[in-house]
């Protein structure tokens, strides 16, 4: 009896402990949260609109149709991404294998942990160490002498500059062939897909069979530690471990034996989540070139020689980027404000990414529905007979409407909800790819069409859409509804693109109604 009653004492002080009341209150201690605006984006609220032309375009009536969707709220960048935000990048990168180099004494593969950790840091003040995880990062608090005189400092740095046989009149510079970014991305909807999911542990699916050392199953031989390939009547047996990234069946208890030369091997349909994170290695530096190989016969080589680089031009928009660079800049940004976030013990935020067209066309009508244009109107002068975009107008008076190529980001005035030059100056990547029939098929609740063509796949499936028009466009391409398409793996002096981030929440102003 007085075991009894200590016992109860015990599990009275246990649960008192909680503070729960022995009520369904939820978790707590978890801190109140906002989502924090990024900078430079503006807020889309959440809504639906009429996608699609809004007056009747036989042009358009292959590729479009009006349809009413529903987009959630979400941010967009008020401008363009400009020449100097996209350099950000590119010094990232270029900053990131100099620190390696000097490192690694010029030798970006040879990392020797051999000698004792904190020598070797000391040897190495481009590293440093995360107490938690063990692990080596970039420290990117050691600043970078580019301008260093020291002999063995500038031979570290030398695998990043052209060789003295490419120079032009002996400059030291860059070789931007080099400048390539390593990132990852998870393949959700591939992991989505109910036959890649793992079933539960007591589904009829899951068989236990024996097999010996040396037996010859359907064309295979199962050799000793039973890692190998294994042949059944419906797909292979792999290990997971092994071979991580394989779809198929998996041994989950190779290492039990059940008996002298027998394994046991359990059977589970799925798939290792490794297979759903895609590395991808793409160069950043944008295709200068591009200003000169879009247009023959004509005289762009200033552009080529001083757009990207020269301060004059640094708030102008980026252009010469193809998709997949696009998306490498969203990667990047989105770690490195997470890792700032980390690091400052706050919660991480969505993903930056490439809108989506609908998400696109939704923020460029600025609420104004059925809107022809971003400026609200049909018309594409304003009352004094100004042009209100940077297109070609007339009959190809580039410099008519103020501009003439490409014109600084803030150029105009925003369309209602504060947008620049939603339409022209630089035509805007979006994340879809373009299918003439794509509105027939998308949902209604943010459309979106994605396909990841491969490189040896036929052109027509790397088109991806693109909006807005651009400098070098004519009227048309301004229209809100209009959509056409590039290449995914093609750089254009015409192209660059905007980012976005889906709001966490319904909408602002929720989370103060209770």
């Amino acid at each position: 009896m007085k075991k009894l009653l200590i016992l109860a004492s015990f599990v009275a002080v246990v649960t008192g402990c909680n503070n729960y009341s022995g009520e369904l209150v939820g978790v707590k201690g978890r801190e109140e949260w906002f989502q924090p605006d990024p900078y430079g984006m503006l807020y889309m609220p959440v809504g639906s609109y009429h996608m699609g032309p809004n007056d009747d375009e036989v042009g358009a009536a292959h590729t479009t149709k009006s349809k009413v969707v529903s987009i959630q709220s979400f941010y967009i960048d008020e401008t363009e991404i400009s020449n100097n935000e996209y350099r950000q990048f590119v010094y990232w990168v270029r900053d990131s294998l100099a620190r390696v180099l000097l490192a690694n004494g010029g030798n970006a593969e040879a990392q020797d942990y051999q000698i004792p950790q904190d020598e070797w840091l000391s040897m190495n003040p481009l590293y440093r160490q995360d107490q938690n995880l063990k692990e080596f990062y970039l420290n990117w608090d050691k600043k970078i002498k580019w301008d260093s005189q020291d002999d063995d400092y500038r031979l570290d740095l030398q695998p990043l500059y052209l060789s003295e046989a490419e120079r032009f009149y002996n400059r030291k510079e860059i070789d931007t062939r080099k400048l390539n970014y390593e990132y990852y991305r998870i393949n959700i909807r591939m992991a989505a897909a109910k036959n890649n999911r793992f079933l539960p542990q007591k589904s009829p699916d899951i068989q236990i069979n024996e097999y010996k050392k040396g037996e010859y199953i359907n064309g295979v031989t199962l050799n000793d530690g039973g890692t190998d390939k294994l042949g059944t009547m419906t797909s292979p047996v792999k290990d997971p471990e092994t071979e991580p990234k394989t779809l198929g069946r998996y041994d989950t208890e190779n290492e039990e034996s059940v008996a002298p030369g027998a394994y046991k091997i359990r059977e589970r349909k799925g798939v290792d989540r490794s297979v759903f994170i895609v590395k991808d290695i793409i160069n950043v530096y944008p295709d200068t070139l591009a200003w000169v190989h879009d247009y023959t016969y004509a005289f762009n080589e200033p552009m080529t020689n001083m757009y990207f680089w020269h301060p004059a031009y640094d708030n102008y928009p980026v252009v010469g980027v193809t998709w997949k660079q696009a998306r490498a800049f969203c990667v990047w940004r989105t770690n490195l404000l997470n890792n700032f976030l980390i690091g400052n013990g706050q919660s991480i935020v969505n993903d930056f990414r490439l809108p989506t067209e609908s998400e696109w066309e939704y923020a460029a009508r600025g609420g104004n529905d059925l809107s022809q244009y971003p400026w609200g109107g049909p018309y594409i002068r304003n009352a004094r007979g100004c042009f209100l975009a940077n297109f070609k107008p007339m009959r190809g008076s580039y410099e008519v409407d103020g501009g003439f190529h490409t014109v600084h980001i803030f150029s105009y005035n925003p369309n209602d909800w504060g947008l620049y030059c939603m339409a022209g100056n630089a035509a805007e990547w979006t994340r879809n790819a373009f299918d003439e029939s794509a509105y027939d098929f998308e949902h209604d609740m943010n459309p979106d069409y994605e396909y990841e063509a491969q490189d040896n796949e036929e052109s027509v499936l790397k088109r991806k859409v693109i909006r807005g028009g651009s400098w070098k466009d004519v009227g048309y391409y301004l229209q809100n509804s209009t959509r056409t398409y590039e290449y995914q793996d093609t750089a254009k002096c015409y192209v660059g693109f905007r980012c976005v981030m889906t709001y966490l929440g319904r909408a602002k102003g929720d989370d103060t109604s209770f």
